[in-house]
């Protein structure tokens, strides 16, 4: 099997989200394995310069209205949240601490869901007793997600993930770098494809 792409996402991301419901089905249909990799867009952006989306003049109400008709376009649940954006450290940390716990399978499946709990079910993933819940629910250890998300090695391991991220180029979410080909957002899942179909682009 070829390189497995690696996935960088942001939970507070709508376009991550998007991806995340379509990046396993992509990737399995060309044969590749993901990786999915947690990080904060916060250390980001203070290093680019830039801010939210939602939060840039004039380009917030576009961006509101382009996630809805980007839902609708490609069929996937999608419910404005009530807060927003919000701080994901704990949501990363959680998934990062499941991963070296349970395994990246349900790391994965663990990610998804707390991505629901937010763009569909309206729930704050940015409160950490709900990241608890979700995760209870699962299956997950109560007691030891709490600890992991706390933890230093957690919050290290997160920080470190970030700043490899940034340094491989990674200056948004989602992206996706494919064989070291880079792609920025979800509007460019038609070119990953033809990428990962014919090698070349």
């Amino acid at each position: 099997m070829a390189a497995a792409i690696d996935f960088y996402f942001d939970f507070s991301s709508p376009y991550g989200y998007f991806a995340a419901t379509r990046i396993d089905e992509l990737a399995t249909k060309y044969e590749r394995d993901v990786e999915w990799h947690p990080i904060l867009l916060g250390p980001v952006f203070k290093t680019t310069g830039s801010m939210p989306l939602v939060q840039v003049p004039i380009k917030g109400d576009y961006a509101f209205h382009d996630f809805e008709r980007t839902a609708r376009f490609h069929g996937i649940p999608y419910k404005r949240p009530g807060a927003f954006p919000i701080s994901t450290q704990a949501a990363a940390r959680a998934v990062l601490w499941v991963r070296g716990k349970q395994g990246e399978d349900k790391a994965i499946k663990f990610a998804r869901q707390i991505y629901k709990a937010y763009f569909v079910d309206g729930i704050n993933i940015g409160e950490p007793m709900h990241l608890l819940e979700i995760g209870h629910h699962a299956g997950i250890d109560t007691a030891g997600l709490t600890d992991g998300i706390n933890s230093l090695p957690i919050k290290n391991q997160l920080k470190a993930e970030v700043d490899l991220a940034m340094a491989r180029g990674v200056f948004g979410s989602p992206f996706v770098i494919a064989d070291g080909e880079s792609f920025w957002g979800f509007d460019r899942f038609d070119q990953l494809e033809a990428f990962l179909r014919d090698g070349k682009i």
